[in-house]
Parts: structure tokens; C-alpha cells; sequence
């Protein structure tokens, strides 16, 4: 219903309506009701578009013109996204802005392998892009198979994501991965994001029923490995829903603001709350929740440490974008 509603004024000018399967170098696929097609944006859209933002991006709805002969198509306008994963990016000239990763997603899969510890700090940065997406958020330990201690880990990663699903699997020897099955129901969109050589593409495989997507061993020396998806795909399941493989990500720099940050880590926002001073600063003053919270060991050093890095992160982000405005200001 909610892209019907925003369809409704294209569908009185002929266009129809197609979801972004694919997109490379500015070439999409899309499905439609005609099947699948390939084509680009139209000339209005690109000289309107006043950042890579308003380019489709894979899941996003899309309003079209096509030939069902040709399988080609045109594409005049991008319907409003109901919720997106992104990131933040800095290009060539280092202008920061952000890019979308997944567009209209109901379930974030964040996959985490087994076969090395867990990284308490990246899970929390993974969780706190998530949560701001829209969309429900699942933890994935996958590699049970190359862990002794799965009881253990999945016991430490239920302590840092606070009260989010976390589900264990093998997707190697395709173990658990039926547990998966009941978020990503008919007409339900999943995500899968994570680092390269966590088992992404191997999932989709077992969700799949067939080897469809490219694998690839890690590397022993540092357990990393090769962007073997180096494309982010749309893929419909035999039972209904639609899962989006994306490629490895080294880095994840966040796309939110300080608001959606204490979202994510409402255990330490709660306590600020309960300071003795209104502008604490959690250093030396009296009646600091926070410090006395990590000294009695009810708050872990390391998460306040974290949630403190990534503040600072988006201060110094927020000061640069704002710098960057001002100068646009002046020169224009």
C-alpha cells in the first residue's frame, strides 16, 4: 500500500512500476510485470538529481517507461523510500555524503563470523546504522561449525546488541539456516551486511537451495576475505521473499545523527539522565552516574569508550559538512 499510494500519480501519466534488482555503473536491472529489464535514468531525472542519493539504488521502487520486446526501459522517477541502510562516503574530491546500500529493506542481517572472536566495537557500529534503517535487526553468528564455544557466543553477542534476535548457523553445512526463513517471509526484503569472508554468500545459497553466489575460503593468516560479491543483487527466494547479497565492507563510517546514536546505546543515555548535573561530564564531577556505573561494573569501560568514539566521529563529521556549507554559502 505504501507504494501503491505514492505510484498512483505516475500510473495516470503510462509510466509503470519495477524494483531495482542491480546496478552498475549507472546500467540497472529492474523487475517488472513485463519480466526483467535493463536501462538508465532519463535525461530530466540525471540533470534534476542534486546528489547520488536520488539515484536509484538496489531495492528502491521505481516509476518507468519499457518495451517488453527490447526488455529495455527507462527510468523517469524513484518512489520515497520506506527505509534504507546506508553509510557515509567520502569521494574523490572529499565531499561527504551518504549512500545508500539497501533501499526498502524489512529485516538487517548482520552476519558475524565465528572463526574469530567477536568484535564487541564493530557489532556495536554495525547495530547502531541498523537500528536507524527502519527495518527489524537480526544478529547472524554464522561458522558454528569452526567454534567451540557457540553457547559462549552467542551468550557475549545477546550482551552487546541488548534484547535483538541472534541466531546461530552453519550455513557451510547448512545448519540453523531454516531459522532464518521465518523473518524473510513472503514479500518481506532482508538485508545481509557484514564484513567479507563472514558467509553472506553462502546463506543466500541455502536459502536458495543452489550454489547461485560466488564463495570463497578466508585467508588463514588474518581470517579476512575476498570481495567475492562485488555487486549488491536483489535475489527472490523460492518461498517468497527477497534477500539483497552486498559486497564486504571494510569499513562502515555511520550515516547518523547523536539522537539515533543514544538510541542504540539507551543503557548509557539513561544513565546521563540520572547525573547529579544536568551538564556532566562524566570526568571528575560529583554525582556522576555514568562513572559510578562502570565502577560498580554495571556499565562495561569498553561500550562507554565506544559510544564516546563514535560521538566524537559524528561531531567532527557534522563540523566538517557544516564548514563545507558555509563556504558554498559564501562562494554562491
Amino acid at each position: 500500500p505504501f507504494f501503491a499510494e505514492h505510484f498512483n500519480p505516475y500510473k495516470d501519466k503510462g509510466f509503470s512500476p519495477a524494483r531495482i534488482a542491480l546496478e552498475e555503473r549507472n546500467l540497472y536491472v529492474a523487475y517488472s510485470e513485463m519480466g526483467e529489464l535493463t536501462g538508465r535514468v532519463s535525461g530530466r531525472f540525471r540533470h534534476n538529481a542534486h546528489s547520488k542519493m536520488d539515484f536509484p539504488t538496489v531495492g528502491d521502487w521505481v516509476a518507468f517507461t519499457g518495451n517488453i520486446n527490447t526488455r529495455k526501459m527507462v527510468i523517469h522517477q524513484v518512489l520515497p523510500r520506506k527505509s534504507k541502510f546506508s553509510r557515509m562516503m567520502t569521494d574523490k574530491n572529499r565531499i561527504v555524503e551518504e549512500q545508500v546500500i539497501s533501499a526498502n529493506v524489512d529485516i538487517v542481517l548482520f552476519v558475524n563470523g565465528l572463526d574469530t572472536d567477536i568484535n564487541a566495537r564493530r557489532m556495536e557500529r554495525y547495530i547502531a546504522q541498523a537500528q536507524t534503517s527502519g527495518s527489524e535487526v537480526v544478529v547472524v553468528l554464522n561458522k558454528t561449525d569452526l567454534c567451540s564455544n557457540v553457547a559462549e557466543c552467542i551468550e557475549e553477542a545477546e550482551s552487546i546488541v541488548k534484547g535483538l534476535p541472534v541466531v546461530a548457523v552453519s550455513a557451510l553445512e547448512d545448519d540453523g539456516v531454516e531459522q532464518l526463513r521465518k523473518y524473510i517471509t513472503i514479500g518481506k526484503t532482508a538485508t545481509l551486511v557484514g564484513l567479507s569472508g563472514v558467509g553472506k554468500s553462502t546463506i543466500i545459497n541455502r536459502l536458495l537451495g543452489e550454489e547461485r553466489q560466488a564463495t570463497g575460503a578466508v585467508r588463514e593468516y588474518d581470517f579476512h576475505g575476498r570481495h567475492i560479491t562485488v555487486k549488491r543483487e536483489l535475489i527472490i527466494l523460492p518461498e517468497g521473499g527477497l534477500i539483497i547479497d552486498n559486497p564486504g565492507m571494510r569499513s562502515l563510517s555511520l550515516a547518523v545523527d547523536e539522537e539515533e546514536l543514544d538510541e542504540t546505546f539507551d543503557d548509557i543515555a539513561h544513565l546521563a539522565q540520572q547525573c547529579k548535573f544536568r551538564d556532566c561530564q562524566h570526568r571528575t564531577e560529583p554525582g556522576c552516574a555514568i562513572r559510578k556505573a562502570i565502577e560498580d561494573g554495571v556499565l562495561d569501560r569498553d561500550r562507554y569508550q565506544n559510544y564516546l568514539r563514535l560521538q566524537r566521529e559524528l561531531r567532527r563529521r557534522a563540523r566538517v559538512l557544516e564548514l563545507k556549507a558555509k563556504k558554498r554559502n559564501r562562494c554562491g
